[in-house]
């Protein structure tokens, strides 16, 4: 009996210390777990990090470089390898219509990941970022699925970008048509309203040197019904000229009948006294016909010649 003691005693220990290993195993099953997640989560980390610095740099070079696509493709395409998983292998490409923009070592292979870029509904152009070897395979090929939702950004930033500067452009290119446009109206409206005031005058001229005098004539020998038809008569020739003649020339038609008999006297040569033979009335009324009618033009205390001034304005 004495000699079974001691077995059972390594037995029990033996199965203490079997206990503990499996103890042990576990934690260290489990801080292996807890390790790789670790591992994991910097990695995660440290490429959403690369994403967002890349992104921000695209929006640094957009607002520096305003409107100027190539400056702008040419700053992003060197961007693009770092902000991926192995920069040291990676390079770039933007095509954009006709135009390309790539890394100073770029070089094509098979392991490539690109992204469209769309302009108004259509496809102009793509991002690609290749690998220059074999890496091991993970969301997409050697690609990390977040740098599939980077391109993808990448590529959508690019085509708003264009999209703005070619909104802006053609503002600019109809803004200039339109001020072209407006400036063609204005020089046609000031040759109409030129050709208005030529045709007025011509027609002021000609009824003032004409008509009117028959129709002075023609009063002193109506009775008083006729001359109410011969006044309406002058009255409907203002009505006439008057959407023909501009401010300064329609105020002549403030001039009453005597008074434009008087102007059309004047403006062919005739003396205060010659008119007042004419007219069988005094000088002196003559005179006060001319001071209203200096006073109805605007010009009375003016040193003005009434002589000139009639015939500028007829």
């Amino acid at each position: 009996m004495e000699d079974s003691t001691p077995d059972i005693k390594l037995v029990k220990e033996l199965k203490m210390l079997r206990k503990r290993v499996l103890v042990l195993e576990k934690e260290n099953n489990r801080n292996s777990r807890l390790w790789k997640e670790q591992e994991e989560l910097k990695i995660s980390l440290r490429e959403r990090i690369k994403e967002l610095n890349c992104l921000y740099k695209i929006s640094e070079f957009i607002e520096l470089y305003g409107d100027s696509l190539d400056k702008i493709f040419r700053e992003v395409v060197s961007l693009l390898p770092v902000s991926w998983q192995y920069p040291e292998i990676a390079c770039a490409r933007i095509i954009f219509k006709k135009d390309e923009y790539k890394t100073l070592n770029f070089r094509q292979s098979r392991w490539v990941q690109e992204s469209l870029i769309s302009v108004g509904g259509q496809s102009a152009g793509k991002v690609e970022v290749f690998y220059s070897k074999k890496m091991p395979s993970l969301y997409e090929g050697p690609f990390l699925e977040d740098e599939r939702k980077l391109i993808n950004a990448v590529s959508e930033r690019l085509g708003k970008v264009v999209e703005r500067i070619y909104t802006s452009e053609q503002l600019a290119i109809e803004k200039l048509s339109l001020q072209n446009t407006n400036i063609a109206l204005h020089d046609v409206l000031d040759k109409i309203q030129g050709e208005k005031k030529m045709i007025g005058v011509s027609i002021q001229a000609n009824i003032d040197k004409v008509i009117f005098p028959i129709l002075y004539a023609l009063e002193k020998d109506l009775n008083p019904q006729q001359n109410k038809y011969l006044d309406l008569i002058k009255s409907n020739l203002k009505n006439i000229i008057g959407p023909f003649v501009d401010k300064e020339h329609g105020m002549i038609l403030k001039l009453s009948p005597a008074e434009i008999q008087v102007c059309n006297m004047i403006k062919n040569g005739f003396s205060t006294k010659d008119i007042a033979i004419m007219k069988k009335i005094s000088p002196d009324t003559v005179s006060r016909h001319r001071e209203s009618i200096r006073r109805k033009l605007g010009i009375a205390n003016k040193k003005i010649n009434l002589v000139s001034y009639l015939n500028n304005v007829n």
